[in-house]
């Protein structure tokens, strides 16, 4: 079968299309036929040798990539939920080694949902890590609540735009950041107040909020704490809290968090009611054929991705 595989940690030219063996799966596996991957920031991190790089380093082949959407073409013995043929969806083996990025990938089934039959492989692809860490952070973690006040940042990103619906359907007020060309964007995602980080301070201008999402860290983690009222929670997913972050969050009575998102099936199976209801959507800005993924890389890289970016087979 086809895959990318990547020689070396580096630039985007070092992933190479090549030909390697179909994998084999486990018992509580499933063979899914790739039509759709899903290129997450991480990827690009992962490629030059930094994020889950030291994990993957000794892999042989290494292949990239967590996020796919295909059609099951061999369930193993232990597997109850799935059969050949069935539409799936998930991010695999996050955060570990995925190998996304080939024809056929072998997916433990609990990392897995049944595709909604209302949306296309690419959105499916793409309401996969990007969708799970925006749930993971307000739902699992800071437990968002009708009436809450929200402020997600970059809320035109992968992340942002579906943290911006989710938070929207748990009944939070909204505000989101962004630069001024993405305001009719992220306004038409449903939030109640737009900023636009080029020409404001946020933190100047935005009154108490009870939780912070913040998928750009350096001093954005530090800032944010200044919009967060006593009791209010700020999840990182960037580069988390350090030590005296931490100890000014704790100092304000604020909670401070970190997070990795993790692959779950059953977080998948909350998206796919939704994505199915029509209450999440994934916007894909950029779609590019499995030849060209080393472009989908340098779109990533520019840094100003609206929505997400996807590549078919």
């Amino acid at each position: 079968m086809k895959a990318i595989v990547l020689k070396d940690f580096g630039a985007a030219e070092n992933l190479l299309l090549t030909e390697i063996p179909q994998p084999t799966i486990a018992d509580d596996e499933v063979l899914v036929a790739v039509k759709a991957v899903s290129i997450n920031p991480v990827d690009i991190k992962a490629r030059k040798g930094k994020a889950l790089a030291e994990k993957l380093e000794k892999e042989n082949p290494l292949i990239l990539g967590w996020d796919i959407a295909g059609v099951v073409k061999e369930a193993g013995s232990k597997v109850e939920n799935f059969k050949p043929g069935d539409e799936v969806f998930g991010m695999v083996n996050f955060p570990g080694h995925g190998k996304a990025y080939a024809e056929c990938v072998a997916a433990p089934a609990s990392h897995l949902a049944l595709k909604p039959a209302n949306i296309g492989f690419a959105e499916a692809a793409a309401g996969t890590l990007a969708a799970l860490t925006a749930w993971q952070a307000m739902v699992r973690h800071a437990k968002v609540n009708a009436g809450d006040r929200v402020l997600i940042h970059a809320a035109a990103g992968g992340v942002g735009h579906f943290a911006v619906q989710i938070a929207k359907q748990l009944g939070a007020y909204v505000i989101g950041t962004s630069s001024a060309k993405n305001k009719d964007f992220v306004l038409s995602l449903g939030v109640d107040e737009h900023i636009d980080y080029q020409s404001q301070a946020f933190e100047s201008v935005v009154k108490p909020v009870d939780f912070v999402l913040d998928t750009i860290g350096g001093d954005y983690i530090e800032r944010s704490l200044n919009t967060l009222q006593t009791g209010g929670t700020i999840v990182s997913i960037v580069s988390g809290m350090n030590e005296k972050v931490s100890e000014q969050a704790k100092a304000k009575g604020i909670k401070g968090l970190s997070m990795l998102v993790q692959s779950s099936g059953d977080d998948m199976k909350w998206l796919a009611d939704w994505f199915e209801k029509g209450l999440l959507k994934a916007h894909v800005s950029k779609t590019y054929p499995f030849e060209q993924m080393a472009d989908a890389h340098r779109q990533i890289e520019t840094g100003h991705t609206v929505g997400k970016v996807v590549v078919t087979l």
